[in-house]
């Protein structure tokens, strides 16, 4: 079995939690599966859990390089340069990216829902949307390159793991999907 499920803002990627905060257990009632993957607490978007530890690994092991796409609203002018540096790879604490495909984008994402709570705005302070693809899985990667280069993530949303999309899949909703479109 494979669950796509839209992990919203400020749900933990485990089922329990001695503190009581949102977790998985809140969305998914189906006994045995679990998350494939992680997504930071206040990350948002596509999120896999399976009962299969063989497709598990295929989905988290680096060594497949299976591609996933993000989009992150960063504080700050997103420019070519910026892109084509994220685009090249960039330096982090724990070594060299490889390099992501990178595209900035005219305005939201198509079919962005609000997110609750909303992200602080500085009027001054201009934001811009970024589609970032990578094929690694590092800790927060996606916030740490784009503070690489200046621009600080506001918002990030996995939209995509392979051929695996939100598809306009509403955030706390999941519906299962073929494990062949990996």
């Amino acid at each position: 079995m494979l669950i796509a499920l839209n992990k919203p803002y400020d749900v933990l990627c485990q089922f329990t939690d001695p503190l009581g905060r949102a977790t998985l257990a809140d969305l998914v009632r189906v006994p045995g599966v679990y998350a494939a993957g992680r997504l930071d607490r206040d990350s948002e978007g596509l999120l896999l859990l399976t009962d299969d530890g063989k497709l598990a690994q295929r989905i988290t092991d680096p060594r497949h390089a299976l591609a996933k796409t993000y989009w992150a609203q960063v504080e700050g002018a997103a420019n070519p340069e910026a892109a084509a540096r994220l685009g090249r790879g960039v330096v982090l604490n724990d070594g060299p990216t490889r390099p992501a495909q990178v595209s900035i984008l005219d305005g939201e994402p198509p079919g962005l829902w609000p997110r609750t709570p909303p992200i602080r705005f500085r009027a001054q302070i201009p934001t811009h949307w970024l589609q970032l693809t990578i094929r690694e899985g590092r800790n927060r990667q996606v916030r740490r390159m784009t503070a690489a280069v200046g621009l600080p993530t506001l918002r990030l949303i996995r939209a995509r793991i392979g051929a695996i999309g939100l598809d306009q899949l509403a955030p706390g909703n999941w519906r299962e999907v073929d494990p062949q479109m990996l």
